[in-house]
């Protein structure tokens, strides 16, 4: 398994992050995922206050009788999603930490980011719960999810903390994050996506991307998905590399040079083993653009 240094931070973690989103129900022992990502050498766990209700962190909670330790991995996980609104209040913020300490039956969090944007969020509230987390020890380094470089920017200056990484959806399923300076040309006028320039502010700021659905939610690697151009390329490929085609979409993350981190979202042991083939590939410039075209669809300006 490839590392990867995290900025800010001075850890040295698995390339590929463990997503705990569907932990519970996956199988009788819900450990049995998380084991198999430690066996892949994947030591970086991502959870969140809300997935399963909190029953996800719980359940990862019950590893350290495993013998699993806790100096060993890096542990994340994500606060401000309520029922019917966003809240980056400072009591909310505070006892959903507290909360999440409490289900993963440990001290501190490696990482915690911010959720989803909250429209009422106040940067000088936020950054007095972030100070208070730190100093007490219970978080170490803090990141956002979802945010755009506007929001960066309106956040930081109230920090005395560095952001380290921002979590977003990418894949080849969804890809405006790479599509976001481009117009489609040829006498064709077409406005700028969603990208907001996020990859290009993350290299910029040495803010580490995460990549959530990094697999399209999965659509990309069923059966009738196969057919699709970008289907048949990585068919293609996986077996030109000896791989499987979720080796293939990851390492097209791994291949640009802001340094992504895939989460991995599958509790299948066998396709976590396979997904971990990812960073032993480096795919061509040829091969990451074919890619690219085929999921777009359409030749570039």
């Amino acid at each position: 398994m490839q590392t990867i240094r995290l900025p800010f931070t001075g850890y040295q973690t698995s390339r590929l992050i463990f997503g705990c989103m569907r932990l519970p129900g996956a199988y009788a022992d819900a450990r049995l995922p998380i084991h198999a990502a430690l066996e892949a050498g994947i030591d970086f766990f991502d959870h969140a206050d809300i997935y399963g209700g909190g029953n996800c962190e719980t359940v990862f909670g019950n590893v350290w009788a495993d013998g699993v330790r806790r100096d060993e991995i890096v542990l994340q996980s994500k606060c401000g999603i309520r029922p019917g609104r966003y809240d980056y209040s400072y009591e909310h913020i505070m006892s959903s930490v507290v909360a999440s300490l409490k289900r993963l039956q440990t001290d501190y969090l490696d990482i915690l980011l911010l959720h989803r944007p909250d429209l009422l969020m106040e940067p000088d509230e936020v950054a007095e719960a972030f100070d208070a987390l730190q100093s007490s020890g219970k978080v170490r380094y803090f990141g956002v999810s979802n945010f755009t470089p506007a929001l960066l920017d309106m956040l930081s200056p109230s920090l005395t903390q560095t952001l380290v990484a921002n979590q977003i959806q990418l894949s080849l399923a969804h890809y405006d994050a790479f599509d976001s300076y481009l117009v489609k040309g040829y006498g064709e006028d077409r406005t700028p996506t969603r990208g907001e320039g996020i990859i290009e502010y993350a290299m910029t700021n040495g803010i580490t991307i995460q990549a959530y659905g990094p697999l399209g939610g999965g659509g990309m690697m069923r059966a009738e998905a196969a057919e699709s151009p970008v289907g048949a390329k990585l068919t293609e490929l996986a077996g030109e590399y000896g791989v499987s085609r979720e080796a293939i979409a990851l390492a097209w993350l791994l291949r640009h040079p802001v340094g992504i981190m895939p989460v991995l979202g599958s509790m299948n042991p066998a396709r976590i083993a396979s997904a971990a083939q990812a960073t032993d590939i480096e795919l061509t410039r040829e091969q990451w653009y074919e890619l690219y075209l085929a999921a777009r669809g359409q030749r570039l300006p």
